[in-house]
């Protein structure tokens, strides 16, 4: 094994690695998994018969260092009995993520050469044209280096093994041992004929013997989703098109030749000529469409090997879940048959090296090649302060996310009436309180269903209503922005569409209304706007008495909308703003209101909270809304 990653094997085979993740197959629709499986058949046809390549799909038993970490430290507060309890949580649902099974899946490739200086510049190629077809697919790949194909190496000659791999370049002239002593286990056992030892753990090699003329593309997919620890290995060997193409043609020849056998014994013994046995004209069939397929669609010709080795510390548990995979691919009209005697090349051919010792090859074309689809879902898994949102429910692993590295941070739950939105919510909120404690959290409660919990992380709770004593003021404005931004123009458009809500009707402000309450408004905050520091902030009744003083009667009605609000029995929006969202945790309730009031507070109150999030970031505290 080279620094870089190239590997020389027997025979003069140079081989290299690259690791790749998956991508959402299994909950894609029809039209994106038929894209998928377009782009999957055209990777393959990239490999030419020079090229011999290796799927490797490896599941490890992971252990506790390998694992998701609970970013939740004790605090000097009140609430650590709840971080307790909420620790406890995660670690129980990260026990039961797939009971501690990773998924590993590898692509190594190799070419006969003369030399490594003869084979790193061909492999360097063919690894860049391998990760842009990746690229093209959406799956997310890196090359393997000397030293994480060792480890690689290591993890599958020591399965179930907790101790790390520890090795460094360095240390080969050092102690004058080969990079295979670094990865050997301690021992090897295959004098049995239908299993073997490595270490302290059994295992046992099979081979897929494929029988349906048609396979389906979740095959692969269940026996990786299984409970145990496995490699399945595919190796691929492509055939010159000319020589397959050959081939099916001496075939036909060779049917052909039976035909006219069966049709002479048929005249000899006085029957119907046309009577043909059913396997032969089965098998005409097929190879005509076989040929076909090679001459006329974009399909190649493959050898494939395809290999399972299950791992266990039990000789039963070994036999249970080499039973278990059987019965998966009977399923799909497939055998899964034992290695006998030949576990050890099983074995060897089964390492992530690019090298194949089983001499069982089934002819695939491409399409048949490629329903061995790679991909399932891909794991959503996040460093840092990654926050807890349930498990995949197709990989049965934890979901991990730092909303604040993506794109965009906006979250939305969907679900039907009782599916658990609200508490999804309030988990994350308990989950961004004990873990982030830097972060603010608002909250817009219609319905009155945060304010309980709030108040037990000792949050402030602010109740809007008519009879209540708490009162936000529309017409706040921050005048202190950015620069960029003009905060009486921003103020004018809320103030346009709070109108618009209040107005109603189906075209709601027509253009000259528009333009008189932007004026209106103008005229409102000009004193604010120069700077005069005496000057009171203004009230909703302010605007409504600046439209009455408008000669245009579309001001009139737009006033006559605004007067419920200013001085008839729905006034609570007309008072300066006494409320402080001084607390770390803030919970503004709209309950105790009629419908339509709840939708223009809902409307104040989002403008309300939107300035206190622009006031946390120029101060560089994040706001979880």
């Amino acid at each position: 094994m080279h620094p870089d990653g190239v590997c020389k094997l027997p025979g003069g085979l140079y081989t290299k690695t690259v690791e790749y993740e998956d991508i959402n197959y299994s909950v894609a629709s029809t039209e994106d998994q038929t894209a998928i499986f377009g782009g999957w058949s055209s990777f393959l046809n990239y490999f030419d018969s020079t090229l011999p390549f290796q799927l490797s799909f490896i599941n490890r038993r992971s252990h506790s260092r390998s694992r998701y970490k609970v970013n939740i430290p004790q605090a000097d507060d009140d609430f650590n009995s709840v971080r307790e309890e909420f620790t406890g949580m995660l670690k129980n649902q990260i026990a039961k993520s797939n009971n501690g099974i990773e998924r590993s899946k590898y692509i190594t490739f190799g070419i006969p050469a003369e030399g490594i200086a003869e084979a790193r510049p061909r492999l360097e190629r063919v690894e860049a044209d391998v990760m842009g077809n990746f690229k093209r697919l959406g799956v997310p790949c890196e090359p393997m280096d000397g030293r994480a194909r060792l480890a690689l190496l290591y993890s599958q000659m020591h399965p179930g093994n907790r101790e790390p791999f520890r090795f460094s370049w360095k240390d080969i002239p050092q102690t004058g041992l080969g990079t295979k002593d670094f990865i050997a286990p301690d021992s090897f056992d295959f004098r049995q004929s239908r299993s073997f030892r490595i270490g302290q753990y059994w295992g046992a090699v099979s081979y897929l013997q494929i029988l349906a003329s048609e396979l389906s593309d979740k095959l692969l997919a269940e026996i990786l989703e299984m409970d145990a620890e496995m490699t399945v290995t595919l190796h691929i060997q492509t055939v010159d098109q000319l020589k397959a193409i050959k081939t099916i043609k001496g075939k036909i020849s060779d049917i052909g030749k039976m035909k006219v056998e069966e049709q002479r014994k048929a005249v000899r013994a006085g029957y119907d000529p046309d009577i043909l046995p059913p396997d032969l004209i089965t098998f005409s069939k097929d190879a005509a469409e076989l040929l076909a397929d090679l001459q006329s669609r974009n399909e190649r010709m493959f050898l494939l090997t395809f290999t399972v080795v299950n791992f266990a510390p039990t000789r039963q548990r070994l036999e249970n879940d080499v039973f278990t995979v059987g019965g998966i691919a009977q399923k799909y009209n497939c055998s899964l048959k034992r290695l006998d005697w030949q576990q050890e090349q099983g074995f060897v051919s089964s390492l992530a090296l690019g090298y194949n010792e089983v001499e069982i090859q089934r002819g695939m074309t491409t399409s048949s090649t490629a329903i061995f689809i790679p991909f399932m879902t891909r794991e959503l898994r996040m460093a840092g302060q990654a926050l807890y949102y349930g498990m995949n429910a197709l990989s049965h692993n934890v979901i991990m996310a730092d909303r604040k590295k993506l794109k965009s941070a906006n979250g939305l739950y969907l679900g039907s009436t009782g599916s658990g939105k609200s508490f999804a919510a309030k988990r994350e909120l308990l989950n961004v309180f004990l873990a982030i404690p830097q972060d603010r959290i608002l909250i817009v409660d219609p319905m009155g269903e945060y304010a309980p919990l709030v108040r037990r992380l000792g949050g402030q709770v602010i109740e809007i209503a008519p009879d209540s004593p708490h009162h936000l003021n529309p017409m706040d404005v921050e005048l202190n922005m950015t620069a960029g931004e003009s905060p009486l123009s921003m103020k004018a458009d809320f103030l346009l569409s709070l109108c618009e809500l209040v107005v109603g009707g189906k075209d709601g402000l027509q253009p000259i209304e528009k333009t008189v309450v932007d004026r209106c408004v103008r005229l409102v905050y000009r004193e604010q706007a120069l700077g005069i520091a005496t000057k009171k902030t203004p009230l909703l009744q302010d605007l409504y008495e600046e439209l009455l003083k408008q000669p245009e009667p579309e001001a009139r009605r737009v006033a006559t909308a605004l007067e419920l609000y200013c001085t008839g029995s729905l006034n609570l929006f007309n008072h300066p703003t006494n409320v402080k969202t001084d607390s770390r945790v803030v919970c503004i309730v709209l309950k105790n209101m009629g419908e339509n009031l709840r939708k223009i507070a809902m409307h104040i109150t989002n403008e309300f909270v939107s300035q206190a999030v622009d006031t946390n970031f120029r101060e560089g505290v994040a706001t979880w809304c």
